[in-house]
């Protein structure tokens, strides 16, 4: 991979990953509910578990994938399905959590699996393989691929979770996190329309 191309899969990389999507708006809002710290963990699953779906879909998945369309269509369905879930949680959520209730933040594990059946990601994992392997030296292009969105990740991430937990003050009011939790509860769920066509 030239580094001209190496540079576009970065800037790819950055692009997909700090653009609203599922991760982004549940981040901002853990940011929002949780703060900063305590969404590292969620942060960091993220970068873990994309790109150990970027290693499964360059090394087979993806082309399991285009053959068995309905593996495809379970995946996606079983993603917004788990994400409705998650809207309903966040939108249904009044307090900002004080570590004496039972909300607590999504962990490591729970956000490596979500990349798994987040369709986002999937999008993004399948694209990136496609426009930036090459066949002649494919496994370090596929390593390269991983190397660029773990690069890109944390600053992404970071930005989203970063935003809500400076908002986190000014959202202390009761009313105020009411409608905010709602709102990004709608946007979460809307944030499917684009995947699920």
């Amino acid at each position: 991979m030239t580094l001209e191309t190496f540079l576009s899969l970065l800037v790819f990389a950055f692009v997909t990953s700090v653009t609203p999507g599922p991760n982004n708006m549940m981040l901002f809002a853990s940011g929002v509910n949780f703060g900063f710290r305590r969404t590292l963990p969620h942060m960091l699953g993220i970068g873990f578990g994309f790109f150990s779906l970027l290693l499964g879909v360059g090394f087979g998945l993806g082309a399991l994938l285009s053959a068995v369309p309905a593996l495809y269509t379970a995946l996606k369905v079983a993603g917004a399905a788990y994400l409705v879930y998650i809207a309903w949680k966040i939108g249904a959520s009044r307090v900002l959590p004080d570590g004496q209730t039972g909300a607590r933040p999504m962990s490591l594990m729970q956000a490596a699996s979500f990349q798994w059946v987040n369709p986002k990601a999937w999008v993004m994992a399948v694209t990136a393989m496609t426009l930036f392997t090459d066949p002649d030296r494919y496994t370090a292009s596929v390593l390269l691929v991983g190397l660029a969105f773990t690069l890109t990740n944390m600053p992404s991430v970071s930005t989203w979770a970063g935003f809500g937990s400076a908002m986190r003050s000014w959202l202390s009011d009761p009313v105020r996190l009411k409608w905010f939790n709602i709102t990004m509860a709608v946007l979460l769920v809307a944030s499917l329309w684009p995947m699920l066509r």
